[in-house]
């Protein structure tokens, strides 16, 4: 199954990238530039479409629903048909699998396709806040109590716990999904960090022998690099909220379907001890640090932390001296370093996983003191000017 499952990236990727080619000059034909920013949102406004997430969306649920439309309606007899006689028994070996992963698959797609109209209505006409985090909340909500997709369910042994395990999980699909649509304040900065931890999670997939969960991130990984072919900087097209909120529920929800300790789904036993729960933490920990060193900035500014401005950690950089594009790779770089430790860590022995956890917790540490040390205002650093292309 690996070759197959490899497969899904370039399948993914000529998707993404033709769809995405479709709707940029679909949009341009149609005038869907970027949209004004709402009210106390400051944002940096382009001659340039936002509709890009319909490219990563594609990439995404098309491949999904032709592996469910093959294992449902055509089946084994299809592979032994126009396959090799010794793939196609590998691949009718797993068809009963993955038709068992079908209602779960049916379930996410709903989730993500909710949040990708929902994202798309709101790169026309913004929705505000708190609508916006109330219908989030609604998809990860629905799949911890209808798919007991969940996280810590070793909560259930005690009173409370399932109900502690569900609001965990809810928290930690708003953190991931939040994560990824803060970050998408640059060209090719989220579907980069997105693309990045993805690669990494599927190599952590594969050597666990996760098969959906892997099929899945190669989807993703694909996907992120068709539309990249367009948003590199500087972007001709902006994947928007109907792309980036996509990309982080999808994260957020293999995340937490990831066995990491015990036996993997086929039945393998996982070599990682409790600490390899903290896998996800690792490879994602620089955009949750964007995430919260940018909520913690508005609200001691008295802000609200759900409106968009120009604080984010990538606009912290430029104030410090990178050009718009250093800023976008070198964070792609950390997402890189940190999401290589995250990788190892299950694999690793209990005074090892510590180096990792330390070696993270080092890194952004680092990170901070140096924000801290040449802040603008303790440097005299000029302030970022909005209107600037991108370098």
């Amino acid at each position: 199954m690996l070759p197959l499952i490899l497969l899904l990236i370039p399948a993914s990727f000529v998707i993404a990238a033709g769809a995405t080619a479709i709707v940029l000059a679909l949009s341009r034909r149609a005038g869907l530039a970027d949209t004004p920013p709402m009210p106390g949102q400051i944002k940096q406004r382009r001659a340039v479409p936002n509709t890009g997430g319909i490219g990563i969306v594609a990439g995404i649920v098309l491949p999904i629903v032709a592996m469910m439309l093959i294992a449902t309606l055509l089946g084994e007899d299809f592979a032994r048909a126009v396959l090799p006689e010794s793939q196609a028994e590998r691949i009718a070996k797993h068809l009963p699998g993955l038709r068992s992963k079908i209602p779960l698959a049916l379930a996410f797609l709903a989730g993500a396709l909710a949040l990708h109209a929902m994202g798309l209505v709101d790169d026309r006409r913004p929705l505000g806040p708190r609508l916006k985090l109330a219908i989030t909340i609604l998809p990860a909500l629905a799949l911890a109590l209808l798919t007991d997709t969940r996280l810590l369910t070793l909560l259930d042994a005690y009173p409370g716990g399932y109900a502690l395990s569900v609001a965990i999980t809810v928290v930690w699909f708003l953190a991931v999904t939040n994560a990824l649509n803060f970050i998408d304040n640059m060209d090719g900065l989220s579907a980069g960090v997105a693309m990045i931890a993805s690669a990494c999670f599927l190599v952590a997939a594969l050597m666990s022998a996760q098969l959906f969960v892997a099929s899945v991130l190669s989807l993703t990984v694909g996907a992120c690099a068709g539309f990249l072919l367009f948003n590199f900087p500087p972007a001709r097209i902006f994947m928007g909220d109907g792309g980036s909120l996509v990309l982080g529920f999808t994260l957020a929800f293999l995340t937490t379907r990831t066995t990491y300790t015990g036996e993997s789904p086929t039945g393998e036993p996982l070599a990682g001890g409790w600490y390899a729960l903290f896998m996800p933490l690792v490879i994602l920990a620089v955009p949750l640090y964007d995430m919260l060193s940018v909520t913690l900035i508005r609200v001691r500014q008295g802000k609200s932390p759900m409106v968009g401005d120009l604080q984010h950690l990538s606009h912290r950089l430029v104030k410090r001296g990178l050009s718009r594009r250093a800023a976008v790779l070198v964070i792609w770089g950390m997402t890189g370093a940190t999401g290589i430790s995250g990788i190892a860590l299950p694999a690793l022995a209990p005074w090892q996983a510590v180096l990792v956890g330390v070696q993270t917790a080092t890194l952004l540490a680092v990170l901070a003191a140096f924000e801290f040390a040449s802040s603008p205002a303790r440097t005299g650093l000029p302030a970022i000017d909005p209107g600037a292309p991108d370098a």
